[in-house]
């Protein structure tokens, strides 16, 4: 049965520091590509289709990690809008209570998040139903979303499915159900 394998970015600075890194384009740290380079054994197996996002700690993660992805733009980061580069706690002094998942004022809704995951899944679904496995590197809470919705589940179940950088976790199907095979493994 064909697998849908979730490669999250390595660590960047921002990552490590709890600062909501939506469309800003930062670097992986070294440790963040040392991370990325890790992954090659996991992942060194043929994939019908790889995709990434556009994002550089995305794309460079993908490349150190040994596959040769195309580039989706849905597979972008959620647009954070004003609490871009910001920690909840400090968007939680002027917000109090305030999180992400409430997307209150935010560049983007929960359900547009939603929408171009379900393009993205829709996308990846023909080289899947072929039998092969595909692979998408990308973020956090983008992947957490795909994920619910791979699962048929409310978009905002992605608050209870963490992803920390650099880890991988696979979906596919049991008993032709949509199933999470492995979650937030690291190498």
């Amino acid at each position: 049965m064909a697998e849908l394998v979730l490669v999250r970015h390595g660590q960047t600075e921002w990552s490590r520091d709890g600062r909501h890194t939506g469309r800003t384009d930062v670097a992986l740290t070294p440790e963040g590509e040392a991370d990325a380079r890790s992954l090659a054994a996991r992942l060194r197996r043929p994939f019908g289709l790889v995709l990434t996002s556009p994002l550089q700690r995305a794309a460079r993660t993908a490349a150190l990690a040994g596959l040769v992805a195309h580039v989706e733009a849905d597979l972008v980061e959620w647009d954070y809008g004003p609490e871009e580069g910001r920690t909840t706690a400090q968007a939680r002094e002027s917000r109090p209570g305030w999180s992400v998942w409430d997307d209150t004022g935010l560049g983007e809704t929960l359900a547009q998040l939603a929408d171009r995951q379900r393009r993205v899944l829709d996308r990846v679904r023909p080289v899947l139903d072929e039998g092969l496995d595909a692979c998408l590197v990308g973020h956090g809470h983008a992947l957490r979303v795909l994920a619910a919705c791979w699962l048929g589940l409310d978009p905002a179940v992605g608050q209870q499915l963490v992803l920390g950088a650099g880890s991988v976790s696979t979906l596919g199907h049991e008993h032709g159900c949509p199933a999470v095979l492995s979650w937030n493994t690291s190498s």
